[in-house]
C-alpha cells in the first residue's frame, strides 16, 4: 500500500508540473496579446495623430507664416515709434539755447560762492599780553 501512495504520489506530482507548464504558456500567450493589442491601439492613435496634424497644416503654408510674422514686427515698431512721438512734449524747453541757460546757470553759482566767501569772518582777534611795566635793567 505504501508503494503505491508512492506511486500515486509521483504521478499526481508529474501531473502538477505539467498543469504548471501548461498554465505558464497560457499567461505568456495572453501577455503577448495584450502587448499586441496595446502595439495596435498606439499605433492607430499615432496615425490619427498624423492625420490631424497634417490636416491642420493644410491651410498652413511656411512662407505665409513667416510673411505673417514680418507684418507683425513692423506694427510693432511702427506702435514703438508713435509711442515715442506721443511720449515727447512738443515745443517745452525748446525756446532756450542750452549753453546760454549753462552759462547763467554758472554765473548765478559763482555769485553765490563769492557771496559765502564774503560772509566768512578773519581769524578770530587774539588779545597780546600787556606791555611790561617795569623798566628795565641798563647795560652795563
Amino acid at each position: 500500500a505504501a508503494l503505491q501512495a508512492l506511486k500515486r504520489k509521483k504521478r499526481y506530482e508529474k501531473q502538477l508540473a505539467q498543469i504548471d507548464g501548461t498554465l505558464s504558456t497560457i499567461e505568456f500567450q495572453r501577455e503577448a496579446l495584450e502587448n499586441a493589442n496595446t502595439n495596435t491601439e498606439v499605433l492607430k492613435n499615432m496615425g490619427f495623430a498624423a492625420k490631424a496634424m497634417k490636416a491642420a497644416h493644410d491651410n498652413m503654408d511656411i512662407d505665409k507664416v513667416d510673411e505673417l510674422m514680418q507684418d507683425i514686427a513692423e506694427q510693432q515698431e511702427l506702435a514703438d515709434e508713435i509711442s515715442t512721438a506721443i511720449s515727447k512734449p512738443v515745443g517745452f524747453g525748446e525756446e532756450f539755447d542750452e549753453d546760454e541757460l549753462m552759462a547763467e546757470l554758472e554765473e548765478l553759482e559763482q555769485e553765490e560762492l563769492d557771496k559765502n566767501l564774503l560772509e566768512i569772518s578773519g581769524p578770530e582777534t587774539v588779545p597780546l599780553p600787556n606791555v611790561p611795566s617795569i623798566s628795565l635793567p641798563s647795560k652795563p
